[in-house]
């Protein structure tokens, strides 16, 4: 009983961090169920407009040094890959199509949860290294995932997505070291501020559309989404000796449930959608006990 004056401000940091988000998603929950929302072009213009302008905004900053976030990106990569080869073993073993299952376990919501989840428990820091991890990600599934969907990537269409341009830019505004006037910094970072409650209200607004009929497949998801990611991601901060900072931020990153746009990308080639929809619903109700455990022993 003598740790309990120290464990309550911890709680506290968690719930905190955690109470913000759970509420944006909640209210774009109850929304949806009482009146009809179509959040196509809120979430188009998300992708093309607000999460660019963050994108670009966090990268082109003088604040930001690319390689303080080189063996974190590194990190992200190889904890992406790396839980994608588990998974189709796993799927294999569990008679489940590998385009359905493999996808979610790789692709996680980083973008989403991810990046106000590490804004609200590590300050801007942990926002811009959660950014670094949200690119490589984000990346391997405009490619990689697109591959895995389709048997084919395009890498003209790859070039020209909104947020792949503003994070080419941004490298190179970033290398170049350019100045940043504050006109132009304000509206990018005004537009980019839009992006994050807007992504966790059509979070919420999604989950009111999906049904748990395969609860089975969600249930197998949930637990094994974060799971595989931190097989790798704690074995390479260890590895590499990452920082107790950096180590956070990877383990947080692992830590989150599969991301919305497999059950987008799955509804548009029809690869079981229904299935990747419980996977990602069940995957991101259960975030609601992993996440808070997650903050508990990294801040």
């Amino acid at each position: 009983m003598s740790n309990s004056p120290e464990l309550y401000p911890l709680l506290e940091r968690v719930f905190l961090t955690v109470f913000p988000l759970a509420v944006i998603v909640v209210i774009g929950f109850l929304y949806a169920r009482k009146y009809e929302t179509d959040m196509r072009i809120p979430n188009r213009l998300n992708m093309d407009i607000f999460l660019p302008a963050l994108i670009f905004a966090v990268m082109a900053s003088e604040s930001f040094d690319l390689s303080t976030y080189a063996m974190l990106s590194a990190g992200a990569l190889v904890t992406v890959l790396g839980s994608g080869l588990i998974a189709l073993p796993i799927a294999r073993a569990l008679g489940l199509g590998t385009k359905t299952f493999v996808p979610p376990m790789m692709f996680n919501n980083c973008g989403n949860l991810g990046l106000p989840l590490a804004l609200l428990a590590f300050g801007e820091l942990g926002l811009a290294a959660m950014m670094a991890m949200f690119l490589v990600s984000n990346t391997l599934h405009f490619t990689l995932g697109s591959y895995i969907v389709s048997g084919s990537a395009s890498p003209s269409k790859t070039l020209l997505n909104p947020m792949i341009l503003a994070t080419l830019l941004g490298l190179i505004w970033n290398l170049l070291k350019l100045p940043f006037p504050e006109f132009i910094e304000l509206p990018l970072r005004m537009l980019g501020d839009i992006s994050i409650p807007l992504m966790l209200f059509a979070l919420g607004v999604r989950m009111k559309g999906i049904d748990l009929s395969n609860w089975r497949i969600g249930a197998y998801g949930a637990v094994l989404s974060p799971l595989t990611s931190l097989l790798f991601a704690i074995p390479f901060a260890i590895t590499f000796d990452l920082s107790t900072e950096f180590t956070a931020y990877l383990i947080l990153f692992s830590a989150m449930p599969p991301a919305v746009l497999n059950y987008l990308v799955a509804e548009r080639y029809n690869l079981e959608p229904l299935s990747v929809a419980s996977i990602v619903l069940i995957g991101n109700m259960t975030s609601l006990i992993i996440v808070p455990v997650t903050l508990f022993f990294i801040i």
